[in-house]
């Protein structure tokens, strides 16, 4: 029997990487796209090269279960947000997630099974600093919940994840530890820490079980209790 297959985007580190190492576990057979690592090599922001390592990840037959991780922050202001930024960080974060899931939908129709997972972010209800990043992090949630509406009947299921502040290398690198916004940051979070990447593979597995075929068009933020408010507010 073929073994199941996952393509994971941004899967050489950070939450991309834990959640191939989660579904390695799972038993799938898990393909990853990104700039490094041992998977697939390709440079996502460029619409040319998905496409090319898209066909190349199919080359091993259909894929039905996808999760859409790849991503990029480039904080700013609104007042410093430059159109280039804004552009590449839409084309990485939002253009390629509609892009894998054209490549691998006529194969999840044939099978009559699917499984999308958007990794969006908490900061799609707001951050500063975060223009781009929250608009293109916004834009996954709203495509997952259109996808859920036209794909269900074929028994594809879509849904988001919004995480919280994970400690990931990405994280470090727009919120450095030493500094007092990141800090702040961990003093409002109920559980009183940063989520690991481990955190949000557990949630990657839950929604692309063959059991989880009732939930779809959902969005689910694993941000230890930070989207229901400052504790003690």
């Amino acid at each position: 029997m073929a073994r199941e297959r996952v393509l994971v985007t941004g899967g050489a580190s950070g939450i991309g990487r834990a959640a191939v190492e989660r579904c390695r576990a799972d038993g799938y057979e898990v393909v990853s796209i990104d700039r490094v690592g041992d998977g697939l090599i390709a440079d996502l922001s460029d619409p040319q090269a998905t496409a090319a390592a898209l066909a190349q990840a199919l080359e091993g037959g259909p894929i039905t279960r996808l999760v859409n991780n790849v991503g990029v922050v480039r904080p700013a202001s609104l007042a410093e947000q430059t159109l280039e930024d804004f552009d590449a960080v839409m084309q990485l974060n939002a253009r390629c997630a509609m892009q894998c899931l054209q490549a691998l939908l006529s194969g999840m129709k044939a099978a009559k099974f699917g499984r999308v997972v958007n990794v969006s972010s908490r900061a799609a209800l707001g951050k500063e600093l975060r223009t781009a990043y929250a608009g293109s992090k916004a834009a996954l949630q709203g495509m997952a919940k259109v996808w859920a509406l036209e794909l269900g009947e074929h028994g594809i299921t879509a849904n988001a994840i919004g995480p919280g502040p994970i400690k990931t290398e990405l994280f470090d690198r727009a919120n450095p530890p030493d500094s007092p916004r990141t800090k702040a940051i961990i003093e409002t979070v109920p559980v009183r820490r940063l989520g690991t990447p481990d955190d949000i593979a557990n949630a990657i597995a839950f929604f692309l079980h063959k059991d989880s075929g009732f939930i779809t068009g959902q969005v689910l933020y694993v941000c230890g209790g930070m989207t229901v408010g400052a504790a003690g507010a």
